[in-house]
């Protein structure tokens, strides 16, 4: 019965284009370069497969842009995949002079596997390492783009990578039950759940959305947007609905004053950070918890020399003196039980009790306009149709 009902959640929650929009094929086997069929061949332009911690191969498309300083790090919307992103992502990586990398879920496009929110948390963090890894580039050159449900994934891993440069949140949802309903609490059964994860990130935040957007109401955006510790200016589009963002000429322009006031700004690299960063990197936990945990673990073990240090200085004087660490102690311990108690009945049932819900992505079909395309490819809604035939 569990099997089906997570079946289920993962049909109504995910929308993977089918049949897929590419094909693939092998383009350099020694390297494990790859060439999407279906698309216009770029010279700049290579395709991996990526194995990820959970079992599915996943695939990873990396535009090189040879005067980028920066890397994007790029989660497409739902119903979409990489050959109906690849247009955008070319585009994007000329206009804003930057590196970028997009990949598809678990289950979309030529990936492995079946969507969701587990393996997309796994999916965008094997794209993060073969960013590290094949090509060179670090946290604090890589900036983060979450579109709509990228949202999610995005944030999850923005969470774990302190020394992070920035993060794009175009059209992002709160969690998944509040673009359904105005919840004021978070639940266990809600999935991408970003209005309990922001606030934890370090680095700057800058929010798009549609003042006009019909799918996720542009309050979420500007709720996130409060809740950013480092907020940018954000872009809210006048007219602009959940999937058109890009047509709009303020969208590429504040884009690219973002994109330079980022390369202004020196990066904050520090001995501790790279530390942490790579603890979380080498054994990644499977929830934004046992992040936290880990984190907590690291600062204890920072703290404990700081502590015999000061018995040394104060003498041995006072029993309570003594006792007082230990208490505090004993608290974090208690409350990262209380966290692994909470984060086992979720990790066991998160899968499975997702409950159906309707798409947060509608809107439909491909639009090209001035170079750039607006590619969620979404379901139209019947009142739109022709209107949306029209523009095609």
């Amino acid at each position: 019965m569990g099997g089906v009902t997570s079946t289920m959640a993962a049909k109504f929650a995910f929308f993977p284009p089918s049949p897929p929009s590419y094909g693939l094929v092998v383009a350099d086997e020694a390297a494990g370069r790859m060439e999407l069929t279906g698309v216009q061949r770029r010279e700049n332009v290579e395709a991996r497969r990526l194995r990820t911690r959970r079992g599915t191969e996943i695939v990873a498309l990396y535009v090189k842009n040879p005067a980028a300083s920066l890397t994007v790090l790029y989660s497409h919307g739902n119903a979409a995949d990489l050959g109906q992103m690849y247009e955008l992502f070319c585009e994007l990586s000329k206009h804003l002079c930057v590196n970028l990398m997009g990949y598809d879920y678990s289950g979309y496009g030529q990936s492995s596997g079946k969507p969701s929110e587990q393996n997309t948390y796994a999916d965008i963090e094997s794209a993060y390492t073969c960013l590290e890894e094949t090509y060179g580039a670090h946290a604090d050159e890589i900036i983060l783009y979450g579109q709509s449900v990228g949202s999610g994934p995005t944030l999850e891993l923005a969470t774990r990578l302190p020394n992070l440069r920035a993060v794009v949140l175009h059209s992002p949802i709160l969690s998944g039950l509040r673009v359904m309903y105005p919840v004021k609490h978070t639940y266990w059964f809600d999935i991408y759940k970003n209005i309990d994860k922001i606030p934890l990130v370090k680095c700057a935040v800058l929010v798009i959305h549609g003042m006009a957007d019909d799918v996720v109401d542009s309050s979420h955006g500007k709720r996130l947007w409060e809740l950013c510790k480092e907020k940018y200016e954000p872009l809210w589009i006048k007219g602009g609905n959940h999937c058109n963002l890009e047509l709009y000429p303020e969208y590429i322009r504040h884009l690219k004053k973002f994109i330079s006031a980022i390369e202004k700004t020196p990066p904050a690299r520090t001995a501790s950070n790279v530390s942490t960063e790579n603890s979380v990197l080498q054994d990644p936990p499977s929830t934004s918890s046992d992040h936290l945990d880990l984190q907590r673990k690291s600062t204890d073990r920072r703290e404990k020399p700081r502590r015999s240090t000061d018995r040394r200085e104060k003498g041995r004087n006072s029993t309570d003196r003594r006792d007082k660490p230990r208490v505090s102690i004993d608290k974090k311990e208690k409350t990262r039980k209380s966290f692994e108690i909470s984060e086992k009945a979720r990790n066991s049932s998160v899968d499975q009790q997702e409950k159906p819900r309707k798409s947060f992505d509608r809107f439909g079909g491909m639009i090209k306009s001035v170079g750039l395309c607006n590619i969620d490819c979404f379901k139209i809604p019947a009142s739109q149709a022709e209107e949306c035939q029209g523009q095609c």
